[in-house]
């Protein structure tokens, strides 16, 4: 097992990490202000199930692939910018006026939950970061296991600093989702908001390099 100073500095880093704003965080908040917390935990849940598959990629050696071949690397972000594009216009053309009488038919929370994985596992840029990332807490020291081991053990402790920071999300969100409900300016100027920046971040992605 790695030595305690070292999972603490690595948590530590994770939560700040997860603070970060991106389109996972804003996509819980949206739900969340829409739907309430549990609409917004089953894409939290999403999302950390992302973590876990991106740790067992590093783990594996298949990140290296993504990491060398261009064909890998350029079909998987352009499939992730192409989602959040989706994203964009869905929030883009939502109609105006208060959320209750306008916001779309609830998500099955199975839906949000494959929203959430899906939403993780097609950005490359995640994968490449836990490429570069992790290996760089964990060693060679037999003392310490095999370092496929580390590896997801340090994704297990990353997933968990993603689920403190984005149920905190989640459940502070729902006094925001009632401010919605009751200002049709407020819901239809998030809509706008939310739709520009997932459609700025699909073109980020589209057109970023290794």
């Amino acid at each position: 097992m790695l030595p305690f100073d070292t999972l603490f500095a690595f948590f530590g880093i994770a939560i700040v990490l997860a603070l970060t704003p991106g389109p996972d965080n804003l996509f819980v908040l949206m739900q969340s202000a829409l739907w309430g917390p549990r609409a917004g935990m089953c894409v939290v849940l999403g999302l950390c199930t992302g973590v876990l598959g991106h740790t067992a990629a590093v783990a594996a050696g298949l990140a290296a692939i993504v990491a060398t071949s261009p064909y890998a690397f350029t079909a998987l972000k352009f499939v992730g910018a192409a989602y959040l594009a989706y994203l964009a216009w869905g929030a883009l053309r939502a109609p105006s006026g208060p959320l209750n009488a306008s916001r779309p038919p609830a998500m099955a929370a199975w839906a949000l939950y494959r929203r959430g994985v899906f939403m993780s596992l097609t950005n490359p840029k995640v994968l490449l970061f836990f490429f570069a990332f992790l290996p760089q807490f964990t060693s060679p020291n037999p003392a310490y296991g095999p370092v496929a081991l580390q590896t997801v053990m340090l994704g297990v402790l990353f997933m968990f600093a993603a689920l403190i920071v984005f149920s905190a999300i989640a459940f502070f969100s729902g006094a925001f989702g009632r401010l919605l409900q009751r200002s049709p300016k407020a819901a239809s100027w998030l809509n706008r908001v939310t739709g520009v920046v997932f459609l700025g971040l699909a073109i980020r992605l589209a057109t970023t390099s290794r």
